[in-house]
């Protein structure tokens, strides 16, 4: 959670959102959304409600949960109205119900992939396209969208597509509820800026302005600047003019571009005038003789005066300027983990892998089959199934002869629909550490604080943790796979140090308790502590250059079973072998030097999307 703000920092923080919520209400297609980022609270509350207020009379207000089934969300077959009228009858879904309003997006961090994909094809598309149950229906909506997001941790986000096609991204954490006041607009400003948006024109110098600052911000998007630009367009509307302003561009900068950045911005040039030396006098030059003046070159055609006058460069430096005023000073810090999260994992927020099928777990929508060994039977989608062809086979029973036997609803074998259930494995994180050398004892400290961090959680996730720890001319496992802390502290209490570094007697040995919790049906983390300078064989005989090469090799076999892998390199000054034997293995390199304890827990769980 974000640190209480001062004063200052939250009314204003707190003014751009109620701005945000006015600019949503005058264009909801065009600003996109609003990705609101607050844990449920008074604050939260309090913009929705402005949020709500503001939207004009009979404006759509839709709630979307997390757990929202295809046809409640684009629309399907109306199963009571179908059988009551004996043939296909179409119910519209909640986003082709949310056209020229706004749908409320709850839980947006933990929305399936899935949905956010049809969420978004809706958005591109400006159309519901419903092509099930034996219907084929396109049904046209523009809407906006608020996403609420609860994510605890900075890797707990909205999913790509969805955060790209929200415009406004805001922060409401440490924004104190004596700050969170009303708003200053009206639903009667809000009609009227809807009246006046189409008037409203934007001149190529700011619309340049914005696509080079975006650029300039790291934003490879194309829909931020787009975004910003409808936004700048929306706050002119509100304020009652007819022309953008820099004030505008300013604004839709700070709630739009600066969420996105990946960059911090370069700094603008010294003033030349300030650098320049003053003028020395210069000698004239000696007169030369006078030569007959050249021929007069052919005047310019309009187009190519036009093309010299344009600037040599595009003016991004009204949204940089105000965008070094808002972006925080540790940007690089904060996204060096989240990108380390986001190339190792698939769902954020969430550890092991998905097994499908099954008779437990969390419903995954239905496919056709039989209610066999267990497996469960979906009334009400083989109703639907069987619904649309009621009138072909009741009248394919009268050309029989045969009546419906005072049944009301003629069901086949191939209606039958069976719930599909995905659950998600068990996750265990092997630790093989580097026991070897003089400062042996310094990283198995780390090792030791790292993993009881870990095992603090294991209890609600139900995951579990190893430790391998490798010196002298072997390997050993200290610690098989547990959830126990007290055994873990334990086992670690006496764990030696000292030795050579036989790296691929380490590998090995995590190789094969690889395939022991493969083989149970978990999913396995490997994480390795070392340097990578290996210096003892398999056979326990000295020689550097043969025992990388073994090392070298063990990593390869590893990388063949698919594991995902985090080498954090633990020696002072990282050299290449360290990344090197990463790059064998197919996993993340880390170099952490002076890592402790906590650093190397906050990696681990950036890699195998553990934290809570």
């Amino acid at each position: 959670m974000s640190a209480v703000l001062d004063y200052d920092t939250a009314a204003a923080a707190w003014q751009d959102a109620v701005t945000a919520a006015a600019l949503l209400a005058v264009d909801p297609p065009g600003v996109g959304g609003v990705c609101l980022r607050a844990l449920p609270g008074p604050v939260r509350d309090r913009w929705m409600q402005i949020a709500y207020e503001l939207q004009p009379p009979g404006t759509p207000w839709r709630r979307i949960p997390i757990n929202v089934s295809d046809s409640r969300l684009l629309g399907g077959l109306d199963l009571t109205a179908t059988l009551r009228a004996g043939r296909p009858v179409l119910e519209r879904g909640v986003l082709a119900e949310a056209d020229g309003g706004l749908v409320v997006l709850a839980m947006a961090e933990r929305i399936a992939l899935a949905t956010a994909g049809k969420l978004g094809a809706v958005i591109d598309n400006s159309e519901v396209a419903v092509e099930r149950d034996g219907l084929a229906e396109r049904l046209p909506t523009r809407f906006g969208v608020i996403a609420l997001d609860e994510g605890a941790n900075d890797d707990e986000r909205p999913v790509g597509p969805l955060r790209d096609r929200i415009g406004c991204h805001l922060e409401l954490n440490g924004i104190p509820v004596n700050v969170a006041g009303g708003s200053e607009y009206t639903p009667e400003q809000i009609v009227a800026a809807r009246g006046l948006l189409p008037q409203v024109e934007c001149s190529d110098y700011l619309a340049e302005a914005l696509c080079a600052g975006g650029l300039a911000l790291g934003i490879g998007s194309l829909r931020a600047p787009l975004q910003a630009l409808r936004a700048a367009r929306a706050a002119a509307a509100l304020d009652g003019r007819c022309e953008v302003d820099e004030d505008d561009v300013r604004l839709a900068t700070r709630l739009i571009l600066v969420p996105r950045a990946t960059q911090v911005p370069p700094a603008p040039p010294p003033d030349e005038a300030e650098e320049q030396p003053e003028e020395q006098p210069q000698e004239q030059p000696p007169e030369e003789p006078e030569e007959p003046p050249p021929e007069e070159p052919e005047p310019p055609d309009s187009e190519q005066e036009e093309e010299q006058q344009l600037p040599d460069e595009i003016p991004a430096e009204l949204v940089l300027e105000a965008a070094r005023a808002v972006l925080p000073d540790n940007l690089f810090e904060r996204l060096k983990i989240r990108e380390l999260a986001q190339r190792s994992q698939s769902a954020p927020g969430q550890a092991g892998a998905l097994q499908q099928g099954g008779a437990r777990g969390r419903p995954a929508g239905v496919r056709r089959g039989s209610p066999r060994s267990g497996v469960r039977l979906n009334v009400v989608e083989t109703l639907r199934a069987a619904a649309p062809w009621q009138t072909l086979r009741r009248a394919q029973q009268e050309q029989k002869g045969e009546g419906a036997g005072g049944r009301r609803v003629l069901v086949q074998p191939d209606d039958f629909r069976v719930t599909r259930y995905k659950q998600r494995t068990q996750t265990t994180t092997i630790f093989i550490v580097d026991a070897s050398g003089s400062s042996a004892m310094h990283r198995l400290a780390e090792a030791k604080g790292a993993i009881e961090l870990l095992l603090a959680e294991c209890y609600v996730r139900r995951d579990e943790v190893a430790l391998i720890a490798f010196r002298g001319t072997g390997a050993d496992e200290l610690l098989p796979p547990t959830r126990s802390l007290t055994r873990a502290k334990r086992s670690l209490a006496g764990l030696p140090g000292g030795g050579g570094t036989p790296i691929a007697a380490g590998l090995d040995a995590a190789r094969d308790l690889i395939e022991e919790v493969q083989r149970k049906g978990n999913t396995p983390v490997l994480i390795v502590l070392t340097d990578g300078r290996a210096n003892v064989t398999r056979a326990g005989t000295g020689g550097r250059e043969k025992a990388q090469q073994e090392a070298n090799e063990a990593a390869q076999v590893i990388r063949l079973s698919g594991v995902r892998a985090l080498l954090v390199d633990t020696s002072p000054r990282p050299r290449p072998l360290g990344r090197e034997l990463a790059e064998a293995m197919g996993g993340e390199y880390l170099p952490l030097p002076r890592a402790d304890a906590a650093s190397i827990s906050e990696a681990v769980q950036a890699v195998t999307g553990a934290k809570s």
